[in-house]
């Protein structure tokens, strides 16, 4: 699976995106937040306020809770302010 980062969260892990092949535990947004936050001090401290971080799945917006196993591409970043 396809993992792409945005903004801060590119910023604190320190690579835009990365192929991943996850664990079979993992079957939604939150638990992907999850395990993503154990992969090291970088992944922990751009997920610590994972409440708002923002995902899309396959170019679609998706809450935390919604399911991701054919999903091929899953993008995270902080909400977005206009001005």
């Amino acid at each position: 699976m396809r993992l792409l980062y945005f903004a801060w969260v590119k910023e604190k892990t320190g690579i835009a995106a990365e192929d991943v092949e996850l664990p079979d535990s993992v079957t939604t947004v939150g638990d992907l937040i999850g395990w993503l936050k154990t992969r090291g001090p970088e992944f922990a401290h751009a997920f610590e306020r994972s409440e708002v971080i923002r995902a899309a799945i396959d170019h679609s917006h998706a809450r935390h809770d919604a399911w991701i196993k054919d999903a091929r591409e899953i993008a995270f970043f902080p909400p977005v302010t206009g001005g």
